[in-house]
C-alpha cells in the first residue's frame, strides 16, 4: 500500500483542526479537509485515508499541499476562480445600450429583445443581460403632466402651506367628486383564490349604472365626509357643500381644496359661498390633480371595494361605497403631507430643463 506524505502539524494547529472537525457548525467540505490534514500528519497511508473519508486522491494531495504553503487559514475558504471570460466586447455592450437610449424600430414604438438582437447581432439572451446589468426597460412607460398654470407658484404655495402649516379654529378639507363610477356586474361567478392559483373573474360584465362619489377628506385626523348622488353638475356639487356644513362644526371655519372643475366657480355656488363666509376656497393648479390629498383616498377605495367588486344595481353599489367609508372613519389614519413647496419646485424645473433639451 502507497504511504502518505506525512506533514508536520504544531500543536497549536492540531487543537485548531480538531475544533474544526468536532464542532457540529462546521461546514462539511472545511471538515473534511481538516481530517486530511490531521490523518496525513499521524502517517495514515493515503488509500485508507480515500477509504475513511470517501474522497479522492488529488484531493488529499490538494489540501495537504494548501496546508504547507498556508495553514489551517488556507483550509477554511476556497481560492478566488477568475470565472469564465467575458465573451461580448466592450463595444457592442456600448451599442446594445446607445441604441435602446437613442434609437426605435423602424415597425415598432420600442425594442424587444428579440428586435435588438436581431439588429445588432447577439441573442436575446444577451441583450436582457446588458439591459439588466444597465437597468433598462424599454418596454415600460410612465406617464407625467406638467402644469403650464401661470399662477401655479402661487397656488402651490397656497395649498401646501394648508397642509403644512394648517390654520387655528379651523378645518382643511381635500374636496373632489369621482364621476362614473359603474356599477358592474360579471357575467359568470369567478373562482375563489387557492394554494397555488389567484382568485379569478370574468372579463367581460354587464353595467348596471352609473354614480358620482362626491368625498371631503379631513387633512387633521382622516375622516371622511362623502356622499353619492345620480349625477356631476353643480346642483349636485351645492348639495354636497351643504352635507359639509351641516355635518361640521359650525364654529369652525372650512378651508377646501379642491381642483378647477367647472361646477367649483360657477354663478350658484358662488353666489352660495358668499351666504357662508366660513367657506374659504383653494384651488389646485391646472393638470396638478395630484396636489389634491383626496385623490389619495380615491385610489383606495377603487382599489380595495370597487374595482374587483360585482354589483348587481346602483343601490348596491353606493351600499358598498358607503360601507367602507364607515368602516374607515371608525378608524382613521391621515395621510401625511411632507413635501415642501422647494422641494416640489426643484422637481419641476429639472424637468422642465429636461424637456427643453429634448425639443
Amino acid at each position: 500500500m502507497r504511504t502518505s506524505k506525512r506533514i508536520h502539524v504544531s500543536d497549536r494547529d492540531r487543537v485548531q483542526l480538531d475544533q474544526l472537525v468536532r464542532n457540529g457548525n462546521t461546514p462539511q467540505k472545511v471538515a473534511l479537509r481538516a481530517r486530511i490534514v490531521l490523518l496525513s500528519a499521524d502517517g495514515v497511508p493515503t488509500g485508507q485515508i480515500m477509504r475513511r473519508l470517501g474522497t479522492t486522491t488529488p484531493t488529499i494531495s490538494r489540501w495537504r499541499n494548501r496546508y504547507e504553503t498556508t495553514g489551517v487559514p488556507g483550509l477554511l475558504k476556497d481560492r478566488g476562480r477568475t470565472g469564465r471570460k467575458r465573451r461580448i466586447e466592450e463595444a457592442k455592450v456600448r451599442e446594445v445600450v446607445e441604441r435602446t437610449l437613442q434609437e426605435k424600430p423602424s415597425h415598432a414604438t420600442h425594442w424587444s429583445t428579440r428586435s435588438l438582437a436581431a439588429a445588432v447581432g447577439l441573442s436575446p439572451a444577451s441583450v436582457q443581460r446588458i439591459w439588466k446589468a444597465h437597468r433598462l426597460k424599454p418596454h415600460h412607460v410612465r406617464t407625467f403632466k406638467l402644469s403650464r398654470d401661470p399662477h401655479f407658484v402661487d397656488k402651490l404655495q397656497d395649498v401646501v402651506g394648508l397642509y403644512l402649516n394648517p390654520p387655528e379654529h379651523a378645518l382643511v378639507l381635500s374636496v373632489d367628486e369621482k364621476s362614473q363610477i359603474q356599477a358592474l356586474d360579471r357575467t359568470q361567478p369567478g373562482l375563489p383564490m387557492k394554494r397555488g392559483r389567484a382568485g379569478t373573474m370574468t372579463h367581460d360584465y354587464k353595467r348596471n349604472g352609473t354614480t358620482t362619489l362626491f368625498a371631503a377628506l379631513n387633512t387633521l385626523d382622516g375622516k371622511v365626509i362623502g356622499q353619492c348622488l345620480p349625477r356631476h353638475r353643480h346642483q349636485e356639487f351645492l348639495q354636497f357643500l351643504r352635507t359639509i356644513n351641516r355635518q361640521t362644526r359650525k364654529d369652525l371655519d372650512l378651508h377646501l381644496i379642491l381642483d378647477n372643475y367647472g361646477t367649483h366657480t360657477c354663478p350658484e355656488v358662488t353666489a352660495w359661498l358668499s351666504k357662508h363666509p366660513r367657506f374659504h376656497m383653494h384651488f389646485t393648479p391646472t393638470s396638478a390633480s395630484w396636489l389634491n390629498l383626496v385623490e389619495r383616498w380615491f385610489r383606495e377605495i377603487t382599489e380595495k371595494r370597487i374595482r374587483r367588486g360585482a354589483f348587481k344595481s346602483v343601490h348596491a353599489l353606493v351600499a358598498a361605497i358607503m360601507e367602507y367609508l364607515d368602516a374607515k372613519n371608525a378608524e382613521p389614519k391621515p395621510f401625511v403631507w411632507t413635501a415642501s413647496v422647494q422641494t416640489i419646485l426643484s422637481k419641476v424645473r429639472r424637468a422642465n430643463e429636461v424637456l427643453e433639451t429634448l425639443h
